[in-house]
């Protein structure tokens, strides 16, 4: 008999298989990125019918097939639903989610990826720092799990952009959104991670061509 894993984690995408199933791609901390088949899950009254969504975070128990996992049940802490029901924060954070299925590999530890996105998720529910800080702390943060970054930044910066660098790069996930930026010493910020991306990341995210949208109608 197959043994039943528990796996902290986190829903990063899903999609529909047939009328009643859906493959999920959940980021753990255990076995870093898996694949998971949750059978039925769109039946009306399912179990699994919540747990199969984005940003559902809690404890899933699977059972390990050839190829992929099977869900079979979940003990969900936290669906982020204040975040869905904003557009522009579910965009961002469905921006966070790609970006963690972009860098996230399968049999690794994935605690300090999953950290940083679980964090960053309850930091767009925060009024007191902006989405567009929140994105870019996550970025240099990502990169720096990674280990695809420079300790400086690229271009001769403020003290201040300086510092803030240097912030991210070192404290605890914890405290990573305890900081604000005057408008000034952000775009310097801003300007930095921008330039590690065009180094490091080779790819184009969707969630963020919807961003771009959105704000472009708000103007």
């Amino acid at each position: 008999m197959r043994d039943l894993l528990e796996l902290t984690g986190m829903v990063i995408k899903t999609s529909s298989v047939g009328d009643y199933d859906r493959r999920l791609v959940i980021l753990t901390r255990e076995r870093g990125k898996i694949t998971a088949f949750a059978r039925g899950a769109k039946r009306p009254g399912s179990s699994l019918m919540g747990p199969s969504r984005p940003f559902a975070f809690g404890t899933f128990k699977v059972f390990e097939g050839r190829e992929a996992y099977n869900l079979q049940s979940a003990e969900i802490s936290q669906y982020f639903e204040e975040l869905v029901l904003d557009m522009e924060g579910a965009c961002y954070g469905q921006y966070f989610l790609e970006f963690g299925d972009y860098y996230s590999m399968e049999n690794i530890d994935g605690s300090a990826m999953l950290l940083l996105i679980y964090q960053s998720l309850r930091a767009l529910l925060k009024p007191s720092i902006p989405n567009h800080l929140v994105r870019r702390i996550f970025e240099l943060k990502m990169m720096v799990i990674n280990g695809e970054y420079t300790e400086h930044p690229p271009k001769k910066v403020s003290d201040s952009a300086n510092y803030a660098w240097e912030f991210v790069i070192c404290c605890p996930m914890e405290k990573l959104y305890t900081f604000a930026l005057t408008e000034a010493v952000f775009q310097e910020f801003e300007r930095c991670v921008e330039m590690n991306m065009e180094r490091y990341v080779d790819r184009e995210f969707h969630s963020l061509e919807i961003l771009q949208m959105i704000f472009a109608a708000g103007s």
